[in-house]
């Protein structure tokens, strides 16, 4: 029986929106995990750096953890159709978590606001289906353990890269307003330092994962199975809630004069169309989501947990991402 984790969840809530918001102000992209992975797989060197991140920091945690990821209570099969719904979902959805839920919302995005609602509502009826026999959760810990703390104090080294790399300010834009620019041509991409944003912030994303244990499939599940059962886990609602509570006004009142720091397109999305793809694109990875427990973020984390680790986790998971990539290159 798994433990609810209040204080831990909350404050690993906290910090993932950073991660995210480091990528904007720098890159001025969204850290759209899916995004990452279908990326890469096309040649994308900043999907490749962005998903190389999250399973650095994966293995890094297993190394000081001493142990992987809990084994999916899968079949191999069921696990590849997981993975391989998700990869299809996201990719006609265009986002995922991190993208639509985390991102998105942030920006009072109505088309993510829907997708969200989507892939949520499909996402628990799924798992009402499939995960009924969850058993009870245990008394809650409102400890902040060891392990808790070294994640915490890890996200400080690639928080003070991007610090560095903002303050340096490579193309003057510190002493800009939007209005000077606007209209005005990018200024050119540092692909180098962009690439290295990228990793850094996949990697500080990750510890962030883990910190919130919102890279535990069993969590995830109770979570989706709502308050009527007795497995219900409310940890997740608020890894949400401090994402957002911190994310929301990060966003609103601090993304700067939208000219990314390390050149390139400002590359955030307005408005878009709320349409059958989108609709069905969430409804798909709902269901792959609610079948597993893991969406692209936690993926490519317990992967690399699992590779530092060793043990029976690694096929599972490679299984698993493997298929996301499969379905999101057949969408």
């Amino acid at each position: 029986m798994a433990h609810p984790t209040p204080i831990q969840s909350l404050i690993g809530g906290f910090c993932i929106p950073l991660a995210a918001h480091e990528l904007l102000l720098l890159n001025g992209n969204t850290f759209g995990i899916s995004g990452f992975i279908h990326g890469a797989v096309k040649g994308s060197l900043e999907g490749l750096a962005g998903a190389a991140g999250l399973v650095l920091g994966g293995i890094l945690v297993a190394n000081f953890e001493g142990a992987g990821p809990a084994n999916l209570q899968l079949t191999l099969p069921q696990v590849i159709l997981s993975g391989f719904l998700v990869g299809l979902g996201t990719k006609l959805a265009n986002g995922c978590t991190s993208g639509h839920m985390i991102c998105g919302i942030s920006r009072f995005s109505i088309r993510s606001i829907v997708a969200t609602a989507t892939f949520f509502t499909s996402g628990v009826l799924t798992t009402q289906i499939l995960h009924r026999n969850l058993p009870p959760v245990a008394s809650v810990d409102w400890s902040l353990s060891a392990d808790a703390v070294k994640l915490l104090m890890l996200q400080a080294i690639p928080l003070s890269l991007s610090a560095l790399l903002y303050a340096l300010d490579f193309n003057g834009n510190k002493e800009k307003s939007t209005s000077d620019i606007d209209g005005k041509a990018p200024n050119p991409p540092h692909p180098v330092l962009r690439a290295i944003t990228y990793l850094a912030t996949g990697f500080q994303f990750a510890l962030a994962l883990r910190l919130s244990n919102l890279s535990e499939a069993s969590r995830v599940l109770s979570f989706l199975l709502l308050p009527f059962h007795r497995g219900f886990d409310p940890s997740l609602a608020l890894v949400a809630g401090g994402a957002l509570s911190l994310g929301i006004p990060l966003y609103q009142f601090a993304h700067g004069n939208q000219r990314p720091r390390l050149g390139g397109k400002w590359s955030i999305p307005k408005g878009g169309k709320i349409d059958a793809k989108l609709l069905i694109g969430s409804v798909i990875f709902g269901v792959g989501w609610g079948l597993a427990g893991i969406c692209p973020g936690p993926g490519l984390v317990n992967l690399g947990r699992a590779i530092g680790a060793g043990g029976s986790a690694l096929t599972p998971y490679t299984a698993w991402v493997g298929s996301v990539v499969l379905g999101g290159l057949l969408a």
